[in-house]
């Protein structure tokens, strides 16, 4: 069974992608104001829609599955729902987000009834419908955010939200909107939730790096991030908030994704995806990188269309020379197929312009013996 299937859309660097909820449609931005979405046509993609309403560069798309709804933010400090109407195709409506700096992350709750969106304001816009008015407004979220939120995810009881940002820290909130929402039980993480509340702050004990992504277990007590500074860092709510640190020789890290109980997947300006285990302690081992392939030989090729498909790519011809899927850095990767405890499938897209579909089992079989 192959590893993975390998797609490039030639659109440039992709810098950010989300999937509909039978994985038949595909909506990406490739680092501009639009946001594409392609539908699977036997073995290639089509291209259906383009969503152009953001007047700047696009930072973050988030497909909810079940309401069939796109948000979307970007730099123009502005954020989008985005609802399919019959042969008229997508059409937006305006998020009230109220922030004077550029949008850089955007995520659905697990129940699809608010969002929340990060922003280079020091803040994170919650956001909810409001039906008197007919519009999405927001509630800030502010203290003790000192510079801009870069990642997003949320707990599985809709309620929590965990936030990295470019101060080093990694952070959980209570995200809870009494105008929409029961009143939330205590958990792990703490017993009284007001909206705002900072439940913890986190730091990887590093020498710092801008945390780049944040990402809660299945069961929402443990959280992982990736920093700048190559770390891979974990805490453990359930287990007295036990913090795990590893600093990884390779670049540094940009998105990661829980691939299992004790399994977190993690993606970066190295190129390669890298399997991590994670035990009950928080203690984090590496196991193996995932995916490398044959050097391929350039043939007799021409100088002129060697540096085309270079630029194209936008590599070097020292990045040519990769043995890796990606021949730029990874910028996000999601769950395709399956869920966090269980993942057949994950998606990521890269710099150089590729959407890879990884087939995680096959993967995982082949390092099973390399776990400690």
């Amino acid at each position: 069974m192959a590893t993975n299937e390998k797609f490039n859309f030639e659109l440039g660097p992709i810098t950010c992608h989300s999937w509909n909820k039978d994985r038949t449609q595909i909506a990406i931005s490739p680092n501009s104001h639009e946001v594409h979405i392609f539908a699977k046509k036997g073995a290639a993609y089509e291209k259906l829609h383009t969503l152009s309403e953001h007047t700047q560069r696009v930072t973050s798309i988030d497909w909810a599955p079940n309401g069939n709804r796109i948000v979307t933010c970007g730099t123009d400090r502005n954020a989008y729902v985005w609802t399919l109407n019959g042969s008229e195709g997508w059409k937006p409506t305006l998020v009230i987000l109220r922030i004077n700096r550029a949008a850089t992350c955007v995520k659905w709750s697990p129940l699809e009834n608010k969002f929340a969106v990060g922003s280079g304001a020091r803040l994170i816009s919650v956001c909810y419908f409001e039906q008197e008015n007919d519009w999405w407004v927001s509630k800030h979220i502010k203290k003790p955010v000192r510079s801009t939120v870069t990642s997003l995810d949320w707990h599985p009881n809709n309620y929590l939200l965990a936030a990295g940002s470019a101060d080093f820290k990694s952070r959980v909130f209570s995200a809870y909107i009494k105008e929409i929402e029961g009143k939330p039980e205590p958990n792990s993480w703490g017993k009284k939730m007001p909206f705002g509340a900072c439940m913890y702050e986190l730091s990887s004990g590093g020498s710092g790096g801008w945390v780049h992504d944040v990402s809660f277990d299945s069961s929402g007590t443990r959280l992982a991030w990736v920093g700048h500074d190559s770390t891979v860092s974990v805490v453990n709510s359930a287990n007295d908030n036990k913090i795990g640190l590893l600093r990884a020789s390779q670049l540094p890290f940009l998105t990661c994704e829980w691939a299992g109980p004790n399994s977190l997947v993690v993606g970066g300006h190295d190129c390669e995806l890298n399997l991590f285990n994670i035990d009950d302690a928080s203690k984090i081992t590496f196991v193996s990188k995932l995916g490398a392939v044959a050097k391929k030989e350039s043939g007799n090729m021409s100088a002129m269309a060697k540096f085309r498909q270079l630029d194209k790519k936008a590599t070097t011809e020292q990045d040519a020379a990769r043995t890796t899927v990606h021949q730029n850095s990874i910028t996000q990767i999601t769950i395709h197929t399956g869920v966090k405890e269980n993942i057949t499938k994950l998606t990521s897209t890269g710099v150089d312009g590729q959407v890879v579909i990884w087939n995680y089992k096959t993967l995982e079989s082949a390092v099973a013996g390399l776990r400690v």
